[in-house]
């Protein structure tokens, strides 16, 4: 059983104002962000089902041209190809489990690694 101390896990901020830290299953993707308060997350869609789960702050979440208001302890669940977008109303911290895995943040932050 794998253990992850995420003290010791790179942050990459992979969106302007969005610095995450992953942790990648052979299933699963687990993000946990720290959002800077107006920081926007670009309408997209992608074939993960993806859950999120705001642990402090406020988002503001807009799925499929609904918009939601999240707080602490709320958690929202987007099917995989709903177009969705959002933005940190405040400084937030959020988890996303993103199911499959999500190869382009492997991707993404290896090659970071490479130019560490």
């Amino acid at each position: 059983m794998p253990i992850y101390d995420l003290s010791k896990i790179a942050e990459i901020e992979l969106i302007p104002g969005f610095l995450g830290k992953m942790v990648h299953t052979g299933n699963m993707t687990i993000a946990y962000w720290k959002v800077k308060a107006g920081s926007r997350l670009p309408e997209h869609a992608h074939f993960h089902e993806q859950v999120t789960h705001l642990m402090e702050g406020r988002f503001e979440m807009q799925m499929e041209g609904v918009i939601y208001m999240l707080e602490p302890g709320m958690v929202a669940v987007i099917p995989a190809n709903a177009k969705h977008a959002g933005v940190a109303l405040t400084d937030c911290n959020l988890i996303d489990v993103f199911q499959p895995v999500r190869e382009d943040y492997k991707a993404l932050i290896a090659t970071t690694n490479e130019e560490r």
